[in-house]
This record gives C-alpha cells, structure tokens and sequence, in this order.
C-alpha cells in the first residue's frame, strides 16, 4: 500500500503514537490481555495435560524437573525473546505478522531471486489459517472438560456446549475489537492472578521444583528420553502456540504495550502455574487427569471451570483478529480479493472486522469441534501447522536481519542460528501429530496457499490485457480533438486501475457508445496508510486532452471515500464541471479462458473466477449512490 507524508488528524484521549502516527490510548495494554494473550494465557489448561498423556502419567523427579525446564526455557527464548524483542521489529506500518515481515524483506512475488521467500511468508500465514481452525475448539473444549474431575455427570454436554459458546464469540465479533477488548481485559487480569495464586500455592507444598530453572535439566532429559523426548517435545509446544497469533495481532494496540503486558502480566503468570503443575506432578509421581485442575482445591473447580470457559473464550478472539490482520495485509499485497474491511476504532488503525473471515472460520471451527468432540483428540492435530510457520519466520527474520536492519552477517547467523535450533527441534517434535491429525491444519492450509497463488497469477494476467500500445492511447486524444469522437453533454468518471496516460476503460467506452462526456475524468484511488488525509485529497490532476483529465485520489484508512467531494476540491479541473450530476462508471468484468497459451487452466480459472466476479465492487467500497454508477460488464481473456 502506498504511503505519503499526509497529516494524520490526532486520536483524543491518547498518550503515545503508534506507526501510523495515530495516538495508543493508555487503555491498550489492559485491553491487549483480552484479545493478544488470550491463546497463550491458556496454554497451562492443555500443556502439561499433553505430556502427562504421552508419558502414561509415571514422573520421576529427573523427568518432572526436566519438563518444567523445557516449558521455562522455551517462553524465554521464543516469547520473551524471539518474538518480543526480535520479530515484532519487523513490522509494516505497525502492521504484525509473517506477511508484514515477508513485505518488509522485499518478497512480495513469486518469480525471480526472492520467489522462495515470497512462498514461505504465505504458506507460514497459511498455516495460521489452518491451525487457527483448531484454536478456539481445543480451548474451549480444555475449558468445559474440566468439571469432569468432580462429576462425569456433564460429559455428554460439553460438545454441545462448546459449539454454542463458539458461535456466540464469533457472532460478537462485528462490535468490534475495542469493545472486546475491554470487556475481556478484566477476565484476563483475573485469570492470570488466579492460576498464579494456584500455582504459589502448590510451589510451596514442593519448593524444590523451582530447581528447574537451570537449562541443564531439560537437556538432560531430553538427551536421555530418546523417542518419548521428542513426543513431550511435542507437548511442551503447545504452552507457545500463541506466539504467531500475538505477532499477527501487535497492529491491534501497538508494539510497547504488548511488551508491557507481556513481560509484566503474562509472563510471570504462566510461569507460575506451570512451576505449580509440576510441583504436584513432582509430590505425586503418578498421575491421571488434568494437572492445571488437579491442583486446585476441590471446592473451587465450578468456578474455576467457569472462569477457564471465558478465559479460552478470550484464546479464540486471539487467533481470530490475528486472521483479520493477515487478511488484510494479504489484500493490500495483491494476494486475497478484495472483501469487505470494517475498521472498528477511530484511534488504532489494526482494529477492524472483515465478516466473510469471520463466518468461514466460524464454520471451520464449528465443524471441527462437532468431528473431533474432545482436546483429547484434538491435541493430535494442534501445533503442526504453528510449528512450520515459527520455522519459516525465523528464516525470513535473517533475511530481515542482514536486508532491513544492516546486521553484519556473524551477528545475524548466531542470532538467528539460536532461534532456529529451537524452531527445528519443534518442528521435528511436531511431525509425529500429522497422522493423529495434524493433517487437517496442513490441508486448510494447503488449499489456501493455492488460493492465494491462483489469485496472483490471474490478477497479473488481468493486468496485462488492461495494458496498451501507447499509439493507442495518442491516436484516441487525436480522434478527440478533431472531432472524430461526438461529444455530448454531461459529466463522466471512470474509475480505474490503469497507470496509463488514456484509460483502456475510456477508449472501449467511447468506442462502443460513440460519443464521451463533454467532460470526463479518470480517477484513481489510493489508500494511505495513515487515519485520515487532510486537504485536498485529489493529489495529481493532469489534464491529457480537451476535456479530459486523469486524477488521483488519496484516502486514509478511516475514511469513508467520498468522490464527488474530493472532485469538488481538486484544483485544476475545469470550473464548468457539475458534479452532482455527474455519472461514476466502473468495471464489472467476466473472466474467460484464453484460446491459445491460457495464464489459467482448468480449475485455476475457475476459481479465480469465482474470486474474481465475488471481490467487492465499486458501489460496496465508495460512497456513491447505486443509481448514479455504471458498471460495464466486458469479457477478459486471461
């Protein structure tokens, strides 16, 4: 998305900036515990549960001490570490997330030197996609099974009740980001303080545990537990999988309070609970069930339950706005059709609401918690797809490394070598998952990977038949100016996608009609990446021949475009213009197949197709009355 210097009109009540220029209200980081940390805040319900099933239950003490080690290290180096200090430098426009780091290295096309990087950031922002599918139902499911420890009694609800708890949390969604925000921010605050209660509690029934900060546990466990290492290897993942939805949703309050909430909040919560968790595993030896329950004391597990069902509530809406985020820097960069953004907050630029994401990850999800039914099952399939993506940021983050930020080739290969041992021993760690499941998130997404890189390819190819001889363009202004081209009253916009000095639109408008406006104009539209642009939005007015002029426009992100008043105020076109009557024509075309040599073949042109005859037209993304636009509807050959 282009950007400018435009003036950015202040947020009220606000206290720093962001990258937009736009004002963070002090409220972001109280906020950002009820949608950023939501699915790592809940990772202590299903984590240890994980590796006490593929441990069969039996702890000794060199392996108890040996699991919280690696639990300890692997939020230190890939949270607080990795992510917070490293990856979400990488922003774009304050922008997170593996595309926004894929922009920022220069990668945005699939020919040439940077083709392979390009695939990396969208199969890693595909896979957020799929593993984001699974997210909110093993949350969720973790949550309700938890009354299991006292009555067995709930067990055949917990499905249905799941399902209607999702479908409320993704119906919530249109109020927007803020407002859920705030809402959730106090059941997180509460959260947190409470599994750090129980989790003291149970440190001081067994303080030995708290030996386990020494690193040299986890790689002697590791080391010695051969192919059942790799499996809790696989386990302790999951206390992580939140660090690419907390990358994808740093738009959404800003860099510094997510640091803040972080390493001041979080952080010092989660360690605690886990430390308690295994504190128990550690007195007891053998166990079955839930540790995060287990610990807790018998009276309180209703409300206990209770607040767990609203704190994975809150997981879900992690992975849900980091979907909005990604799909929307997948427009902007050429990869996803245009669909309908609302943007939700007049002070942060990342809050907004796309509703067709939101429906088909609400399917998804809804399907998948109906197919799989418990976390148990589920847990087969959790993590896959996460680990790849956290594989394949870490190798665009060098590239960022030695590219954007000018590190010299030895710090940047130690820096990104320790992160990617880490990287390679999850992903290895997590291959096992693929038959008991994880397939499911690799097929999603697979097949929005092929989504993206279809529309791509046929969106190039629809560009170039837009492209024509430059004679072509000098020959229809001459027919304009002797006259050859009958002129008739009124005023025309044509609003198009051309660089071009005459519009294709234009030409083939004039042709097939046989006469043009006595006043025409061809405007172009273009989204800065700042709230709003004040003055005269229409920054290039070029007249090209008699009565016929090209503009552009510029808008910022929070503004509702309204053309004919940016016509209004544009400085160069003719004073006679009258554009309240004026007629805005687009372009509604209808892709077919090529006869020889097809950009597309088969199924690939069918679907872009679809996308492309489904993408938001003119009349849904400007502010124009229905009866006063055209739209021409003209076969293109791709």
């Amino acid at each position: 998305m282009p950007t400018s210097a435009a003036t950015v009109i202040p947020a009220p009540n606000s206290t720093t900036l962001n990258a937009q220029g736009a004002r963070i209200p002090r409220w972001a980081g109280f906020a950002a515990l009820g949608v950023v940390f939501g699915d790592l805040g809940t990772s202590p319900l299903y984590t240890l549960q994980t590796v006490v099933q593929v441990m069969g239950g039996q702890f000794t003490p060199a392996s108890t001490l040996g699991v919280l080690s690696a639990v300890f290290w692997t939020l230190i180096i890939t949270i607080s570490v990795k992510y917070c200090l490293f990856v979400m430098r990488a922003d774009n426009h304050g922008e997170g997330g593996i595309l926004a780091l894929m922009s920022l290295i220069g990668a945005n096309t699939l020919s040439g030197r940077v083709a392979v990087l390009t695939g990396m950031g969208l199969l890693g922002a595909a896979l957020i996609y799929g593993d984001g599918a699974i997210t909110p139902a093993i949350s969720v499911l973790s949550a309700l099974e938890g009354i299991n420890v006292v009555t067995a009694s709930f067990k055949p609800y917990v499905m249905p009740t799941a399902v209607v708890i999702l479908l409320v949390l993704f119906a919530s969604q249109r109020y927007g980001t803020e407002k859920i925000g705030r809402a959730f921010g106090p059941v997180m605050l509460l959260w947190f303080l409470v599994i750090a209660i129980l989790g003291i509690i149970a440190i001081m029934k067994h303080p030995a545990v708290l030996a386990a900060i020494d690193p040299r546990y986890a790689i002697k466990f590791l080391s010695h537990a051969g192919k059942a290492g790799v499996f809790v290897l696989g386990g302790v993942f999951l206390c992580i999988t939140g660090g690419e939805a907390l990358y994808a949703d740093m738009g959404h309050f800003g860099k510094e309070p997510v640091r803040r909430s972080w390493y001041f909040i979080v952080l010092p919560a989660l360690l605690l609970s886990y430390a308690g968790q295994t504190a128990f595993l550690l007195g007891q030896g053998s166990v079955s069930g839930n540790p995060f329950f287990l610990i807790a004391p018998h009276w309180s597990i209703y409300p206990l339950v209770a607040l767990a069902t609203l704190a994975t509530i809150i997981a879900s809406q992690a992975i849900i706005t980091g979907s909005f985020s990604m799909t929307r820097q997948a427009m902007q960069l050429g990869w996803l059709p245009a669909m309908s953004i609302r943007q939700t907050s007049d002070q942060i630029y990342g809050q907004i609401y796309v509703p067709v994401v939101n429906w088909l990850l609400m399917i998804a999800t809804v399907t998948i918690t109906i197919a799989f039914g418990t976390s148990d099952r589920l847990a087969g399939a959790y993590g896959t797809a996460v680990a790849t993506t956290m594989l394949l940021t870490t190798l665009l983050l060098y590239k960022a490394m030695r590219d954007s930020w000018h590190w010299p080739i030895a710090v940047a290969v130690v820096v990104s070598g320790c992160f990617l041992i880490v990287d390679t021993s999850f992903f290895i760690a997590n291959l096992w998952k693929i038959a008991d499941g994880g397939w499911l998130p690799l097929t999603l997404a697979a097949i929005l990977f092929l989504i993206m890189v279809t529309w791509r390819r046929g969106i190039e190819a629809v560009r170039a038949t837009l492209v024509q001889r430059p004679e072509v363009g000098e020959q229809f202004l001459a027919d304009l100016k002797s006259g050859v081209i009958l002129r008739t009253e009124g005023t025309t916009v044509f609003l198009t996608r051309s660089t071009q000095k005459v519009s294709k639109l234009i030409i083939d408008h004039a042709r097939f009609v046989g006469t043009l406006s006595r006043y025409a104009i061809a405007l172009s539209i273009v989204f800065e990446a700042v709230p709003r642009v004040l003055g005269p939005k229409c920054t290039l007015v070029e007249p090209i021949g008699e009565g016929l002029w090209r503009v552009t426009a510029r808008f910022g992100f929070l503004e509702i475009p309204d053309l004919r008043e940016a016509l209004n105020q544009a400085q160069g076109l003719d004073p006679a213009i009258d554009l309240d009557q004026a007629r805005f024509i687009g372009t509604r075309d209808l892709v077919v197949r090529k006869h020889v040599n097809p950009a597309l073949k088969g199924w690939r042109l069918a679907l872009f197709s679809f996308l492309y005859r489904n993408s938001v037209k003119v009349v849904d993304r400007f502010n124009l009355a229905p009866e006063k636009v055209i739209e021409i509807a003209h076969q293109i050959e791709i």
